[in-house]
C-alpha cells in the first residue's frame, strides 16, 4: 500500500485528475469524475472532506468497507486514512465530495465549532445513511454552496458558505441521532456485544495483569470507532462507553462482595486495581456506599 499526504486541495484535484479548484480553500467535485492513474491507493487529507456517494461498496476506510452500496454520507476530519481497493475506482461510483480547508474556517463561529461534531471522528462503514428526502436536502445546500464560490468573490462569500456549512452540519447531527433510533436492530446487536465483551473481560483471570478495560479496547473489540460508539450508546441508554465499563465493574465488585470473604483490599486487586482507595472511592459514587457498607448488608 502506498500512502500519500495531500497538504493541498489542489494536490488532491491534480492527483484524481480534476482540474484545478476554482477556490483554494474549499471545493466539491463529482465522484464520478474521479481518475487514479497514479500507484498512490490511500490518502491522508490534511483538510476536512464531506462525501456523498452511491456504488461505493469496495472503497475503505481503515480496515473496514463501506456496508451500503446506495446512498450514504460520510465526514473525515484532517489526519484520517482513505484508501481503495487494488481493483481501483468503482465503475458505477456517484456522488460528491467536498474538501474545506481549516484556514477557511478561520476566523470564522465554525472554526472550533467543527471540532464539536463528533461524526468527524467516526469511521466510514459508520457512515450517515441518508433518506431520499434527507439526501435532497443535503444536496440542495451543497448545491447553494458550490454556486456560490463559483460565482464572483466578495466580502459576503465566506460568511454564506459557513452558514450553509453549519446547516449542513447541524442536518447531519440530527440524521445520526435519527439513525441512532431507527436502525434498532443493528444497534442492539451492538449492545448485546458489547455486553458479551464486557462479560468476558470482568471474567477473565487477566485482569489482574490488564486492568480495567479502556473505551478505547471496547470499541477496537466491537470493530467501531470509539466516538461512533460513545455516541450510540449516549443516544440508545444516555450512559458513555466509560460509564457502561464502571456498571459493570460494580456489578462485579458487589458480585464478590456478597459471595465471598475476601476482603476489600483482594477484591480492588482481581479487579484491576493498583490502589484499593481508588477502587474503593469510585464504589462508592456509584453506590453511595463504601465497599464495607456495602457488604454489611448482606450480614
Amino acid at each position: 500500500m502506498t500512502l500519500h499526504r495531500i497538504k493541498s486541495i489542489t494536490e488532491i484535484h491534480r492527483l484524481a485528475g480534476l482540474e484545478k479548484p476554482n477556490h483554494p480553500l474549499i471545493s466539491i467535485v463529482d465522484v464520478s469524475k474521479f481518475t487514479n492513474d497514479s500507484d498512490v491507493n490511500a490518502v491522508v487529507f490534511d483538510f476536512y472532506a464531506v462525501s456523498l456517494k452511491r456504488g461505493c461498496d469496495n472503497l475503505l476506510y481503515g480496515q473496514q468497507k463501506y456496508d451500503f452500496d446506495e446512498g450514504l454520507m460520510a465526514f473525515m476530519g484532517p489526519g484520517q486514512i482513505l484508501r481503495g481497493e487494488e481493483s481501483g475506482i468503482p465503475p458505477n461510483l456517484e456522488g460528491w465530495m467536498m474538501f474545506i480547508h481549516p484556514d477557511f474556517l478561520w476566523n470564522s463561529s465554525l472554526a472550533k465549532k467543527i471540532k464539536q461534531y463528533e461524526y468527524f471522528g467516526y469511521a466510514t462503514n459508520e457512515a450517515l445513511f441518508l433518506s431520499d428526502k434527507e439526501e435532497t436536502m443535503m444536496n440542495g445546500i451543497i448545491e447553494n454552496i458550490r454556486g456560490e464560490y463559483n460565482s464572483n468573490i466578495d466580502k459576503f462569500s465566506q460568511d454564506v458558505i459557513i452558514a450553509q456549512l453549519e446547516l449542513l452540519f447541524t442536518y447531519a447531527q440530527r440524521f445520526y441521532e435519527r439513525q441512532f433510533i431507527t436502525r434498532k436492530i443493528t444497534n442492539h446487536k451492538v449492545l448485546e456485544r458489547l455486553e458479551d465483551v464486557l462479560n468476558d473481560y470482568f471474567n477473565n483471570e487477566d485482569l489482574v495483569s490488564k486492568g480495567l478495560p479502556s473505551v478505547q479496547l471496547v470499541a477496537d473489540t466491537l470493530n467501531i470507532s470509539s466516538k461512533y460508539l460513545g455516541s450510540l450508546l449516549k443516544q440508545l441508554t444516555g450512559l458513555s462507553t466509560q460509564q457502561h465499563i464502571h456498571e459493570k465493574l460494580i456489578a462485579k465488585a458487589k458480585e464478590k462482595l456478597s459471595t465471598s470473604e475476601l476482603s476489600v483490599s483482594e477484591i480492588a486487586y482481581e479487579l484491576g486495581f493498583e490502589h484499593s482507595q481508588s477502587f474503593s472511592k469510585l464504589f462508592k459514587t456509584k453506590t453511595q456506599q463504601s465497599p464495607v457498607e456495602f457488604r454489611a448488608g448482606f450480614n
